[in-house]
């Protein structure tokens, strides 16, 4: 059987955690069994696998670079940010001006484990807002798809003993895009490649005559307040994880 992993060590170094001598999967590995269709457009649209995979990799840089700035002004910090993802964070700053958004800390990056099932995670944040305090998770996507229920709610059901005032679950989107002067369409860059998308039946202008303006960021913030449904469903992915992975789990002693 075709296998990605070169030995055990490597397949524990890429799909989880090791806490206080144990070894935990962690949430996002389990998840990604789950099929993405939007993932297999993204690969179907490319020219081809490497450039694919290639712009996936800078996509998750640029990720990277958002997820920090951001977390950093969560707390009050005022970071250096690239001119590559300005537009995103504006577009947080102004959030922040009208949204009151209170973490500390030992709240953002942390480390989570779930004992009785046998899993970890690193949460972006936990978070009061509009006097609830819940899981803050970041995302630099562009839509908000609702395979992050999943993770989300293996991260609440997690912290939840911990954190009795645990009461929702957030996911702040941060992107940004160019709207055509001319037209409707707008135009994403994301990991060096070009989405253009027409907003209606039809472009108004020519495939190579757009007047794109200034790239513009965009922060919204979604609750999903129940987790317990979320949660059931990720025991099921998990549990597929597992019969997915048996033969490495089984050498790695989680098993």
């Amino acid at each position: 059987m075709f296998s990605s992993y070169r030995d055990a060590e490597h397949f524990k170094t890429e799909n989880g955690y090791e806490i206080d001598g144990a070894w935990y999967p962690r949430v996002t590995k389990i998840v990604g069994i789950k099929a993405k269709p939007a993932l297999l457009y993204y690969y179907a649209e490319a020219p081809n696998y490497r450039s694919a995979k290639a712009s996936m990799e800078e996509s998750a840089k640029e990720g990277t670079m958002v997820h920090e700035a951001a977390e950093a002004i969560l707390l009050g910090k005022s970071p250096d940010v690239e001119p590559l993802i300005r537009p995103a964070i504006q577009a947080l700053r102004d959030f922040l001006s009208h949204t009151e958004v209170v973490t500390r800390p030992e709240f953002v990056e942390r480390r989570i484990m779930n004992l009785d099932h046998r899993y970890a995670g690193t949460i972006d944040a936990l978070a009061t807002i509009g006097g609830k305090f819940g899981v803050l998770d970041i995302k630099t996507s562009q839509a908000v798809y609702r395979d992050y229920n999943l993770q989300t709610a293996a991260y609440n059901e997690a912290l939840k003993n911990e954190f009795p005032e645990l009461a929702t679950r957030w996911i702040l989107r941060l992107d940004q895009y160019q709207s055509c002067n001319r037209c409707s369409a707008t135009k994403r860059t994301k990991g060096g490649r070009v989405k253009v998308r027409r907003n209606g039946n039809a472009f108004v202008c020519g495939p190579t005559s757009h007047d794109w303006a200034e790239p513009k960021g965009v922060a919204e913030l979604h609750e999903f307040p129940s987790w317990q449904s979320d949660f059931r469903a990720f025991l099921g992915a998990k549990q597929l994880w597992e019969w997915e992975n048996e033969d490495w789990l089984q050498q790695v002693g989680y098993v």
